[in-house]
């Protein structure tokens, strides 16, 4: 069966380390919502250790970084007096009540597919309500890409992806030097296009109004789309696309694949692009791709274009995860976990649906193109913001299961989940552990495809999390999209657009 709702407790007032009751703290409406039975996910990292794991001292690391959060030293309180309000409260952790690790044999065979089917394992199975939500679990086998894994899964209601990911890095290390905390890509200042640069006065005033218009366009429109979804509007029914109950208790696989960070960097300079411009047009090579082999071997469409055996006019959309902090820069532990600074953290998060094209094109440049155009007209929108700020009109005049409801149907009606995230520009240590690569994944979602890309140092990791049932040959979903970044590639360089990066 799959991960069931977490039904909170009620227990007596704890006090903190020292010795002061802590006040509780009510649930924010987002993590509300991942409580609610229609969206109950749970994040999964996979990190992969240059070395195989000293247990104690990852876990005594982790206790006194990570784990000093209140969110990781909390559990989960219902008021069914006051309308089953939900809070933390602070709690001490029992470490031994989170750490698993089995004894096995570091050598195995075929480590890479036990390592699989143990993170599968863990994305159907239950949170122990009597303490806080998380785990951590430790494998010590060789596989392709580490000689040992460390998994950790926590309830999404305890935070984002960008929260749990910046507390981590923000308790690492650079590999290189113990002392110093992990560097990130400075973000770059807009630069004004070659038509700004020529406005002045009365033309400046034009351009100004004019993407004003924009804005106040694009952003009607993708509102519009946003309630059509959520009321009617879905995907065409196509082999990525299974039924949203089954998908949702299904088992889940987790797998990932380790790109070139500078293959990329070298399309994303010769196309004028950006690095997501180049990863959206990735996806949607890949993903065509699979499709187009999908329906040579089975007749899944009545009507068909005679040049392909893609279906004509076949709809296929992400709903992208975007992060609405102001910032994703690491700050030290002293102020993630003190009390003199409050920080925003939880689930700070809006969704943009991106539609996907499918189609066969003759030149491989023209998904990035098409990728580009896509993210930049996105820009000039509104739409995450206003996404997050209806949610919470939503749940403040009509409650948690209406918005439940709600996001369910937008969920349901698509058919991937995207996301990407910014990692160190150089390889991290964690309390003695170099790590060879950071694999996040959610389940619980309703779309039984989720496509997630990290950037780790000089590489950038797919992590695809995929319901076998819908999806039974995954794998040739990250091959195809290997291939695509190749043809992409060669592309530029066979045309002589590549500059050095």
């Amino acid at each position: 069966m799959g991960e069931g709702f977490i039904k909170p407790i009620i227990i007596e007032d704890i006090s903190d380390d020292h010795g002061e009751t802590t006040e509780d703290e009510p649930l924010s409406p987002a993590a509300r919502l991942f409580q609610s039975p229609e969206l109950n996910c749970s994040i999964i990292v996979v990190l992969g250790c240059n070395t195989p794991i000293n247990v104690p001292a990852f876990v005594s690391g982790f206790m006194k970084s990570v784990a000093k959060h209140p969110r990781f030293s909390s559990l989960l309180l219902t008021d069914d007096k006051n309308g089953e309000q939900m809070s933390w409260r602070r709690t001490k952790i029992d470490v031994h009540k989170h750490v698993y690790a089995p004894d096995l044999d570091p050598n195995m065979k075929s480590a890479d597919d036990y390592v699989e089917d143990y993170v599968s394992s863990l994305t159907n199975t239950g949170f122990d309500i009597t303490k806080p939500l998380w785990e951590l679990h430790f494998l010590n086998v060789k596989t392709s890409d580490a000689n040992g894994t460390a998994i950790a899964k926590i309830h999404h209601s305890v935070g984002d992806g960008v929260s749990i990911m910046s507390l981590f890095l923000a308790s690492s290390r650079k590999a290189s030097d113990l002392d110093s905390l992990p560097s990130f890509p400075l973000p770059k200042t807009k630069r004004p296009t070659e038509f700004k640069n020529l406005c002045h006065g009365f033309l400046e005033v034009l351009y100004t109004m004019w993407t004003a218009i924009l804005m106040f366009f694009n952003t009607f429109v993708d509102v519009m789309n946003f309630t059509a979804t959520a009321l009617f509007s879905k995907d065409t029914d196509t082999p990525l696309k299974g039924a949203p109950e089954d998908v949702r208790l299904s088992s889940k696989r987790i797998v990932h694949k380790i790109f070139s960070l500078h293959d990329i960097k070298l399309v994303k300079s010769a196309m004028n692009a950006t690095i997501n411009d180049v990863l959206l047009g990735i996806t949607m090579a890949g993903i065509s791709r699979y499709l187009y082999g999908k329906y040579d071997e089975k007749d899944y469409a009545t009507t068909r274009k005679k040049e392909n055996n893609l279906p004509a006019k076949i709809r296929v959309r992400s709903l992208l995860v975007h992060n609405l902090r102001p910032s994703t820069v690491v700050e030290s532990l002293a102020e993630m976990t003190g009390k003199e600074k409050k920080l925003v953290w939880g689930n700070k998060i809006g969704y943009v649906l991106l539609p996907v094209t499918i189609a066969l094109q003759d030149d491989p440049l023209d998904y990035v193109r098409k990728a580009k155009a896509i993210a930049d007209r996105k820009k000039l929108s509104f739409e995450a913001i206003l996404s997050y700020s209806i949610g919470r009109f939503v749940l403040k005049f009509l409650g948690i299961k209406q918005l439940a409801a709600v996001m369910n149907k937008v969920t349901s009606n698509t058919t991937i989940a995207f996301s990407n995230m910014v990692g160190p520009t150089e390889d991290i240590s964690f309390y003695g552990h170099h790590l060879s690569y950071i694999a996040p994944g959610t389940c619980g979602q309703p779309q039984a495809l989720t496509v997630h890309w990290q950037s780790y140092g000089e590489k950038m990791i797919l992590v695809l999390t995929v319901d076998p049932d819908v999806i039974p040959d995954y794998k040739n979903i990250y091959a195809d999209m290997e291939a695509s970044l190749q043809l992409i590639k060669d592309a530029v360089v066979q045309r002589g657009e590549a500059v050095p990066v």
